[in-house]
């Protein structure tokens, strides 16, 4: 069955969460002015994060063996393949909106470790809730 949820959730919580994030990034990298630009540097993680999700839920998963350990360690290189390329679109996003100067070398993988990891939580979050995460095996 395929994962589905409507537009106007999905766009309310990732916009919320980059608005949030960008605030917090606003507030070390120059105030309140940076905030608009920071939040669209966020949005990567939140709504790109989202749509990573989606593709190996809908698209990828129903392809793959109903072993757990495939569908665990398939999970695990959507999110570090799909973290490194948030984090190289976040790169290039500060680059023109904040005006870094480059991107680190190292982005590509800190970001797909750092997407591993954020995702690890919220499953952890979903699990403590009930809901369908990669810990019990329906999410």
């Amino acid at each position: 069955m395929p994962h589905r949820e409507p537009l106007r959730v999905t766009v309310v919580r990732t916009v919320s969460m980059a608005l949030i994030a960008g605030a917090v990034i606003a507030s070390r990298r120059g105030g309140l002015a940076q905030w608009p630009a920071a939040s669209a540097v966020m949005l990567w993680p939140s709504l790109g994060g989202h749509f990573v999700e989606v593709w190996f839920l809908n698209r990828l998963r129903p392809r793959l063996s109903e072993s757990r350990g495939v569908q665990i360690a398939a999970r695990a290189a959507v999110w570090f393949v799909g973290g490194a390329g948030l984090a190289l679109g976040m790169g290039l996003t500060a680059i023109a909106v904040l005006g870094l100067p480059r991107i680190p070398s190292a982005t590509w993988w800190i970001g797909g470790l750092a997407f591993i990891g954020v995702e690890l939580v919220v499953h952890a979050m979903l699990q403590l809730r009930g809901r369908p995460s990669v810990f019990n095996g329906r999410g």
